[in-house]
């Protein structure tokens, strides 16, 4: 467990180009990506530009674990209004034919939007099963496996019980779910989400939060207690990629050194677990 594959996320650098970044991640220590779908970042629309950017991250032998479906209040595939949703599948699907290798694409499975409740929640839950059935297929014929992120508690699946539900409501058996640690935290499920997905569980978003809003904080830097999460995720053998999702500053500074720090704390997290694992009682 202490050789966790932990990585980081571009997004940090959503303002930013990636050529000006992949460098900067590199020279980190840092050889685990996933890749931001921010236009300003990367235009996955843009295919020869995607294509430069996959043959950037080749030469500078980095790995592009993930790729961030993109997300905003106009792409909905969940909306009952085929005027709406038709386009925002479209897009979806169009970042997931980006040719960059990606072994997951992580997509936000519900809008960018406030609560939704009543019978219309009901109609969205459903169509978003019948979106995800698509994207699904869509993503095994390009190679790369769908994982759903659970999403901030005042948004739609943003609790453990509607990640559940969408698993069970779709078709597919091959979709995964990203733990995104802040997220969790802040819908009070962080102590039992792990054991509740384990099924499902493929990767991990890390990044803390002092429990008032999603702050992407570097892990140990808030208030979460990672060290049940740790032990939790050590009971249940989890062997996927941790990614650091890292808010920059206000100037748009990234500060890698406390990525660097948050790494080697959830490494040595997981060391000292796995060691009184190890030396316990028969």
């Amino acid at each position: 467990m202490s050789d966790w594959p932990i990585g980081i996320s571009t997004g940090c650098f959503y303002q930013r180009s990636i050529f000006g970044c992949l460098e900067q991640v590199r020279d980190a220590g840092f050889t685990i990506l996933e890749i931001c779908s921010f236009p300003a970042h990367l235009d996955y629309r843009d295919l020869p530009l995607v294509k430069r950017a996959a043959q950037r991250i080749r030469e500078l032998q980095l790995e592009p674990y993930s790729f961030h479906a993109p997300f905003a209040d106009h792409i909905d595939i969940t909306s009952g209004d085929p005027a709406v949703r038709g386009p925002a599948v479209v897009a979806v699907e169009q970042a997931a034919a980006a040719e960059l290798g990606a072994r997951y694409f992580v997509i936000h499975p519900g809008p960018e939007r406030s609560p939704i409740s009543g019978e219309e929640r009901l109609q969205r839950m459903e169509t978003a099963a019948e979106s995800l059935n698509y994207l699904a297929r869509r993503c095994r014929e390009l190679g790369t496996a769908l994982v759903l992120e659970n999403m901030l508690p005042h948004l739609f699946f943003g609790h453990a019980k509607d990640v559940l539900w969408i698993l069970g409501a779709i078709n597919a058996c091959d979709v995964g779910i990203c733990l995104d640690t802040g997220h969790a935290y802040l819908s009070g499920d962080l102590a039992t989400v792990v054991h509740k997905l384990s099924g499902h569980l493929w990767m991990i978003h890390a990044s803390d939060n002092r429990g008032n809003r999603d702050d992407h904080l570097p892990p140990g830097e808030g208030s979460i207690d990672w060290q049940p999460l740790v032990a939790q995720l050590s009971r249940l053998r989890f062997e996927g990629g941790v990614i650091l999702e890292i808010a920059a500053d206000a100037s748009g500074n990234v500060d890698l050194a406390a990525a660097q720090r948050s790494r080697k704390f959830l490494h040595e997290l997981a060391g000292r677990r796995e060691l009184v694992e190890r030396f316990a009682p028969a």
